[in-house]
Formats: C-alpha cells, sequence, structure tokens
C-alpha cells in the first residue's frame, strides 16, 4: 500500500495534559520509525470519550496534541499527523470488528477494568468496547508495528487476535501487526506513589510532571518526590522510588544505572533531586518553545488537520472497501 513500505501507527488521547511518562514511553521516540516505516499518528479523539469530557477543553487538546506530535520532531512531510474523528472509516470498521469481537475477551481487558473501578458511576458500551475501535485504527492501515506503552500491550494482542479470526474466514483482508514496547521509559512511575504508574488523570499535581510545566514546577515537583528513609542514590528492590527518579534521569542523560550510582557516589537525595528535575526541565525546554510556536497558529495546525486526514482517508476506504465487499455488502459505484 506504501510501495512496499512498512506501515508504523500510533494514536494518543486528547484527554488531559501529556507526561513527561507519554513523552519518553512514546513522542520522543515516535519520529524515529519514520526513517524505516510510513508512520501515521493520530490524535485519538474519539477514544477520549468514553470518559465525559468538558467540550471546550477536548477542542484545545486536540489542537495541543497535534502541536505537540511536531513539537516532539514528527515532520508532517515525513508522517501522516491526523485526528481520528476526521476520518470516519474508523467507526465503521470498529462496528464490523465487534461482529467478530468475543464478549469475554473484552472482559478480561485489564484497562476496562481500571477504568470501570475509577468511573463507577460511567460504566458505558463505549468503555467496554474501547479496544475494538482501537483494532480499527490500526487494522485500517494493514500496520506491521504499533508503539505502545506496556500498559497497551494487551489491547494489540487483542487487535491481533481479531484479525487472525477474520482472515481465517476471509483470507489475506488484514495484516496482522506486532506490538513494539520501548526499552526506555516504558512505565514511569507517579511521584507520590511510586508504585503505581505516571497518570495524566491524577488528582494530585505534586505526582505527575507534565510536558508543558515550566522549570520552577518541574524542579519543585521533583524535590517533593517521595523516596525513602535512606541517602544514597541506588538502584535496588523496595527502592521505588529512588528507582522511578533513576530510571526518569536514566531515560533523560541516556546513562545506565551504575554510571548513575556512581555520579551521585557521597551526594544525597536533595542532590540527586535537583540534577533530575533540571535535566528533565532543560530537555522539555525546546519543545516547550516549539509547542508555542505551532500554537500560535491555528490556521496552520487546521491546514495540517485536513491535509493529514485526507491521507488517511485515502487508504482507510481502500481496506474498508475491501472488508465490506468480503462480507457481501453491497457497494455502489
Amino acid at each position: 500500500m506504501f510501495q512496499n513500505q512498512k506501515v508504523s501507527y500510533s494514536g494518543v488521547q486528547p484527554s488531559g495534559n501529556l507526561t513527561i511518562g507519554n513523552y519518553l514511553g512514546a513522542l520522543r521516540n515516535f519520529s524515529t520509525y519514520s526513517e524505516d516505516y510510513k508512520c501515521l499518528y493520530c490524535v485519538v479523539d474519539q477514544h477520549a470519550i468514553t470518559v465525559r469530557q468538558v467540550p471546550a477543553d477536548l477542542r484545545r487538546r486536540t489542537y495541543e496534541t497535534l502541536a505537540l506530535y511536531m513539537a516532539c520532531g514528527l515532520d508532517p512531510e515525513k508522517v501522516t499527523l491526523y485526528v481520528q474523528s476526521h476520518v470516519h472509516e474508523h467507526t465503521e470498521l470498529a462496528w464490523i470488528l465487534n461482529c467478530f469481537t468475543m464478549f469475554g475477551e473484552l472482559s478480561r481487558m485489564t484497562q476496562f477494568k481500571d477504568k470501570s473501578a475509577k468511573h463507577a458511576d460511567n460504566i458505558n458500551a463505549g468503555l467496554f468496547t474501547y479496544p475494538v475501535l482501537m483494532a480499527s485504527d490500526i487494522l485500517l492501515y494493514q500496520t506491521d508495528v504499533v508503539p505502545v506503552g506496556i500498559d497497551q500491550k494487551q489491547h494489540v494482542e487483542l487487535c491481533r487476535d481479531i484479525a487472525t479470526r477474520f482472515n481465517a474466514l476471509y483470507p489475506d483482508t488484514f495484516t496482522i501487526p506486532e506490538p513494539i514496547v520501548s526499552k526506555s521509559g516504558m512505565k514511569i512511575m507517579s511521584l507520590s506513589e511510586p508504585t503505581k504508574k505516571m497518570s495524566k488523570s491524577d488528582e494530585n499535581p505534586n505526582a505527575v510532571v507534565y510536558i508543558l510545566d515550566d522549570k520552577d514546577t518541574i524542579i519543585r515537583k521533583f524535590k517533593r518526590a517521595v523516596t525513602d528513609s535512606d541517602t544514597e542514590v541506588r538502584f535496588a528492590p523496595g527502592k521505588d522510588g529512588i528507582n522511578n527518579l533513576m530510571s526518569i534521569y536514566a531515560c533523560f542523560t541516556g546513562k545506565s544505572m551504575e554510571e548513575i550510582e556512581a555520579e551521585f557516589a557521597g551526594k544525597g537525595y536533595g542532590d540527586f533531586k535537583l540534577a533530575v528535575g533540571e535535566t528533565c526541565a532543560d530537555a522539555l525546554a525546546p519543545v516547550q518553545q516549539r509547542f508555542a510556536q505551532y500554537m500560535g497558529d491555528k490556521a496552520g495546525l487546521e491546514a495540517q488537520m485536513k491535509k493529514g486526514a485526507e491521507e488517511a482517508s485515502y487508504i482507510a476506504r481502500r481496506t474498508l472497501s475491501k472488508v465490506e465487499k468480503k462480507l457481501g455488502f453491497v457497494q455502489l459505484r
């Protein structure tokens, strides 16, 4: 479909301020895939509404997520950047795939259980079938690889099962995708509860470092990060707080745990926390500068949305037409 070039697909929800976990585990690494793959990067706004959103906030964050994609190094001339709701084939294929997905499979999804517990007053059908829409996102573009965080790997595995089941009935319809989990920044943990993943929806602002936090805020949050009663900067079992800070520092500097331990030998947690904060802030500064430039050009962002939607729709229509023909739907010419 892309002159024999393999396809990479990823999406980010515009459902909150993105964190350094999103940056280290996904956004920072996305541009490297464009060297070897045809890449599509989507702002998955339809996924976001499984949880109630304030319309004005969702609209603003959709622009912001697109701007962050580009600020993190994604070149619209080399990759396809678009908004999910601008390509109607996503939801059309999702309905079809719903009919090839088993209830039991969806009920076993870990994220459904977690989000149901957090939003007990709004356990809607969309929350339950979210992984099927994600499968549609991926399969529409005959995707070969899906860069994901460790928490989304289960959904890609389900996508593979759905595609395999469909192909068994209607051969050669979908490419079976492979998940790729980044080794660096796989799972950045909360600064206040380091046994929990850092989440953009965390109600405690000190637990999360956002990509767009200013330098003073970033340093203050790291200074307040939970550690332990020890003072030695050492990566070891049971030292969840310091292990998390060392992992973050390693991601930003490229240093090994042994190198970090040697660098801070004889120094306490205070010195280390300050160093992590400053390193993080300095790395994010150019991203924030580029983001501000893109956000200052709303017409430019909308032009990119239109261009990206046209590119994505062209591919998506071909896959959906192929699926509908195999199912026996009457297609008007």
